[in-house]
């Protein structure tokens, strides 16, 4: 655990590319139009913490926590989420850009991706159990030995999920949507 405790305090656009935020534990801290691009934030710990506006492409979390955590609006280029510390790891996300991110076999259940652009996502072997994709663009995002037991897919777009690698019982699709299931076994839906 680190020591150095911040409580409730705004940070406002802030360029933490040079100078690195500092190692602490962060608690109902906010941050808006902050730069954290391919910064570290290793071993800090986020505990219900907003992030919007931010731009937290290429960040380093290794065994960083986030616990209750919102981002919102923020581009989320390439993290790799697997780094992070995996207990009590919670988070929401909302008109985000994750493209080229990964949760490979990180526990996500009941998490909330609302309006997020999601290209080439690997899903590899995460636990997603009651996960919503609100509205979201799954282009290209891998799921294989993913369990997205009943997750909500009903407005989910351009996605690709092969029910024989992945368990989904109970998720939930959209007539709109279902040819989403069917491309890897190359079956032609014809309206």
């Amino acid at each position: 655990m680190n020591s150095h405790l911040i409580d409730q305090k705004y940070f406002n656009s802030k360029d933490f590319t040079t100078n690195l935020l500092p190692k602490a534990e962060y608690t109902g801290c906010v941050f808006t139009n902050c730069t954290f691009e391919s910064s570290d934030v290793s071993n800090v710990n986020f505990t219900e913490c907003d992030f919007v506006d931010c731009n937290f492409s290429n960040v380093n979390v290794m065994n960083t926590t986030f616990n209750d955590v919102a981002f919102i609006g923020c581009k989320i280029l390439g993290v790799l989420f697997q780094s992070c510390n995996p207990f009590l790891l919670s988070f929401k996300f909302t008109n985000c850009i994750l493209n080229l991110s990964s949760f490979y076999q990180v526990k996500i259940n009941h998490t909330q991706f609302l309006n997020c652009t999601m290209h080439q996502v690997d899903f590899t072997e995460a636990e997603a159990k009651k996960t919503r994709f609100k509205d979201c663009d799954l282009y290209m995002s891998t799921f294989d030995r993913t369990n997205i037991e009943q997750a909500d897919f009903t407005s989910a777009i351009n996605f690709n999920i092969n029910p024989s690698k992945n368990q989904i019982k109970n998720a939930s699709f959209s007539n709109e949507n279902i040819s989403g299931l069917l491309e890897s076994f190359n079956i032609k839906i014809k309206q």
